[in-house]
């Protein structure tokens, strides 16, 4: 099993469309990162672990699930890269691989420490945006099977009977 631990304020800072949307609203780049991990995580299978630090949200330390998404945000005086650290050595074991998604070289190295592996904000976004497209291509090629004629026949002759269905001459 994959376990992915994402360091959600680290993400929102490095990812261009969500570090302009944290200029205007914090919590809808939150939401905007939580749904961009659930279409991840259903596209991988992988395990999506999104840490918050309380101190943008002050008094609610809580974990939560959000479309197969765990959102946790720390207690007030526990950081983000604390509660990472902590999941990433409960985790970590011969049936786990868990990366830890964060560009903080700190953190980098006390999770290798740990036995995890690191997934840059960079090297996260690149998946994320890929895994889109490829969404975006499944999508398609499911509507253009969908719209396939059962029986094969050429464009001139689709043609004609579109003409007959609409009652044209």
């Amino acid at each position: 099993m994959i376990v992915l631990i994402v360091d959600g304020y680290n993400m929102i800072g490095a990812w261009p469309e969500l570090k302009r949307l944290k200029e205007k609203d914090l919590g809808q780049a939150r939401d905007l990162l939580i749904d961009m991990m659930a279409e991840y995580q259903s596209y991988t299978g992988d395990r999506i672990i999104v840490v918050f630090d309380a101190y943008h949200v002050r008094g609610i330390a809580r974990k939560h699930e959000d479309h197969k998404v765990e959102v946790i945000f720390t207690k007030e005086n526990e950081t983000a890269d604390e509660r990472i650290e902590k999941l990433a050595g409960e985790l970590n074991d011969v049936r786990t691989q868990v990366y830890v998604a964060t560009s903080d070289f700190a953190e980098q190295r006390t999770i290798f420490g740990q036995g995890a592996f690191r997934k840059s904000a960079r090297e996260l976004y690149i998946e994320v945006k890929n895994i889109e497209g490829e969404i975006k291509k499944d999508v398609e090629t499911h509507n253009q099977v969908q719209n396939q004629p059962k029986i094969p026949m050429n464009k001139e002759m689709r043609d004609l009977f579109e003409k007959w269905r609409r009652g044209d001459k």
